[in-house]
């Protein structure tokens, strides 16, 4: 039992920068990208083509982070500039990218057992029995830098204009702000982490598939819910380590009702459709309901 929670605290770890991803569009600039679902792929694929093509890990996890970013600046482009609702630029981007991934790695499925990655590095620099073992300190680490970037970007002039645009872009745009620009700079940032975020998690199974981001948007939403659930808080510190909690604490969830068999693990999508359903559900009804007035 050990074991399983320590493997769903490694694996929790490494998808709550997804879900911090996640939160930019979906909390903080009020889009519902799902540019998520292929640029979660993306990052497993450009790591794994560039390790087995001898690239250095962190070199190759670093490009997979900027592909992520420019599977943003795509959908962005085409919201903005094209006038395609946002919903449906990122249904673009997210179907267009499945082709782009099978191009980037030539097949469905690439191992990455008999290659070095930054776990494995990592785990032979600390001594580490276990890439798990290094999977949890390697997404503390990076989860506690993204939350401190995080933090400085949103309370520079640029970052607080993309929390205004998500608030009313409107009020943005008469004030002078290039909302265009805003907008392709969070979903930017978005699918960055959220592309880093696969290209860890590639790395920790061992192999990159081009259907791995299937779902990763309703399990992102499933981390930040209740993250929010939990921790009642509007402050963006406490709102991002909630996230990186609520992501931890879905995959015990997941973790605990596979191992009870409680559900078959085909159930698995089925059943995080479910928490989130009930989430959302949970926090709608607890908003107060607005009086109806009569003319």
């Amino acid at each position: 039992m050990s074991a399983i929670l320590i493997s769903a605290l490694a694996q929790g770890m490494l998808w709550a920068i997804m879900a911090i991803g996640i939160h930019v569009t979906y909390r903080i600039l009020n889009i519902s990208d799902l540019t998520s679902e292929s640029a979660f792929a993306l990052g497993g694929a450009v790591v794994a083509t560039a390790i087995v093509a001898g690239v250095d890990p962190i070199l190759a996890t670093l490009l997979a982070t900027v592909s992520g970013a420019l599977a943003g600046f795509v959908t962005g482009f085409l919201h903005t500039k094209l006038h395609i609702p946002s919903l449906l630029a990122g249904i673009l981007s997210m179907t267009g990218l499945y082709s782009v991934n099978l191009r980037i790695m030539g097949k469905a499925n690439i191992p990455l057992n008999m290659s070095d990655t930054i776990l494995t590095n990592l785990s032979e620099l600390l001594g580490f029995a276990r890439d798990r073992d290094a999977a949890i300190l390697l997404g503390i680490v990076v989860s506690i830098i993204i939350v401190i970037l995080l933090i400085w970007f949103f309370n520079t002039e640029f970052g607080f204009s993309i929390v205004a645009t998500g608030s009313n872009d409107q009020m943005i745009r008469a004030n002078g702000v290039n909302s265009d620009l805003t907008i392709i700079a969070g979903l930017m940032l978005s699918n960055a982490l959220i592309a880093l975020s696969g290209a860890l998690v590639s790395q920790y199974n061992g192999y990159a598939d081009v259907g791995q981001g299937i779902g990763a948007i309703v399990v992102g939403l499933a981390s930040v819910i209740i993250g929010e659930v939990i921790f009642k808080n509007k402050n963006l510190f406490i709102t991002l380590i909630g996230i990186i909690a609520g992501s931890v604490i879905y995959r015990l969830i997941v973790a605990l009702v596979i191992n009870l068999d409680f559900i078959s693990a085909n159930d698995m999508r089925l059943f995080t459709a479910i928490i989130v359903a009930v989430a959302i559900s949970i926090t709608n009804l607890k908003k107060p309901k607005r009086m109806k007035t009569h003319d």
